[in-house]
């Protein structure tokens, strides 16, 4: 009988797209679908600088498209996208119906970021509060995590399944590459 882990083959791995510091407006977001090891597809979407609606944006992108049937989890690439358009965690999980794992290579220095947003971030506290929300970042494989409907263990045997080239899981590293071409030509800096 297969363990757990095996049968979460079907990830969809979202990072957001690089954008210049004085950038205000929408940032290109995209999700990379894999089935195990092979990309089966590219997804976009595009979200408000620092703004409010990533959590609607992304779970639109996934639900609305023909590979939303077959997935099984869910990984970002930090609880924030666009700067400080941060995730709800609870919300993305409940809205899909499938386990979301938030993936970070270093632990944040919550406390800086919580200065960031209470001091200069419109909304701060609501912000502040869903990152609070969706609890501490456990070690797992090498990384950090944050999670909602998945154990830490199939989170960490999953996320260790699809680290091939480094920490980073492929549908991450994928995401990660294809929203830096689209956003500046070509793929830039460490994936």
């Amino acid at each position: 009988m297969p363990s757990r882990p095996a049968r979460l083959s079907h990830v969809i791995g979202v990072d957001d797209a690089p954008f210049a510091r004085e950038h205000r407006g929408d940032v290109p977001v995209v999700g990379a679908v894999f089935a195990g090891l092979r990309l089966e597809g590219v997804l976009s979407t595009r979200v408000r600088r620092d703004g409010r609606n990533a959590t609607a944006a992304i779970a639109a992108m996934i639900s609305g498209c023909r590979f939303y049937a077959q997935a099984h989890v869910v990984l970002l690439q930090g609880i924030a996208v666009a700067g400080f358009n941060v995730v709800d965690l609870a919300a993305l999980h409940d809205a899909l119906a499938l386990p979301v794992v938030v993936v970070a290579r270093r632990l944040p220095d919550l406390p800086a970021i919580r200065d960031a947003l209470l001091s200069r971030v419109r909304g701060g506290r609501r912000k502040w509060a869903l990152i609070e929300r969706a609890g501490p970042m456990e070690p797992v494989a090498g990384v950090y995590v944050q999670r909602a409907g998945i154990s830490l263990e199939d989170a960490g045997a999953l996320i260790s399944r699809l680290s091939v080239h480094g920490r980073l899981p492929e549908p991450l590293r994928a995401a990660h590459l294809i929203a830096g071409g689209l956003a500046t030509g070509e793929s830039r800096g460490r994936a």
